[in-house]
């Protein structure tokens, strides 16, 4: 048995190379004759024409970005506002600036805070003063001569003037 086995891996290469050089030559042919009858030219000027419509399109994108990117209410709310390089530098005042507001707060509460605490005192303090108002009225009531000849008179002790004369020592 006898195989025919004719394969030679440099003449398939070979094959190759030569149907992409005819291929290749037909191309440049045809691309002469293109020329020649003036095609090229007018493909050429609608592919810059084309080039160009695209570049427009292009600009107008980019100026309608700058115009969103200007937009400082658009930033502040899409929050591209935080990364601009003028607010970077700047960070520093800012938060400054906020750890203020914050101690301001603070001390706003602090001072609300011992402004009801004083409140509250007062109110205690007027009571404290209302109640010793009534003590000393009765302690007047109870002390007063009639009150306490009555006592006396009640516990059986006698009253009398002083026998000598009250002496004032100067």
């Amino acid at each position: 048995m006898s195989q025919d086995l004719d394969f030679h891996p440099e003449r398939a290469e070979e094959e190759r190379r030569r149907a992409e050089e005819e291929q290749f030559a037909r191309r440049v042919r045809r691309e002469v004759l293109r020329v020649q009858s003036g095609e090229a030219e007018e493909d050429l000027r609608a592919d810059r024409e084309a080039e160009e419509a695209e570049a427009k399109a292009r600009a107008a994108e980019q100026a309608q970005r700058e115009r969103r990117k200007a937009n400082p209410i658009l930033r502040l709310f899409s929050g591209s506002i935080l990364v601009s390089e003028r607010l970077t530098r700047n960070y520093p005042y800012l938060i400054t600036i906020a750890v203020m507001f914050l101690i301001n707060i603070m001390v706003i509460f602090w001072s609300l805070h011992l402004d009801m605490r004083y409140s509250r005192l007062e109110r205690e303090v007027q009571m404290l003063r209302e109640q010793s108002i009534r003590l000393e009225e009765q302690r007047y009531r109870m002390t007063n001569h009639s009150a306490v000849v009555e006592e006396l008179a009640r516990r059986g002790i006698p009253i009398g003037d002083p026998e000598h004369p009250v002496e004032i020592i100067p």
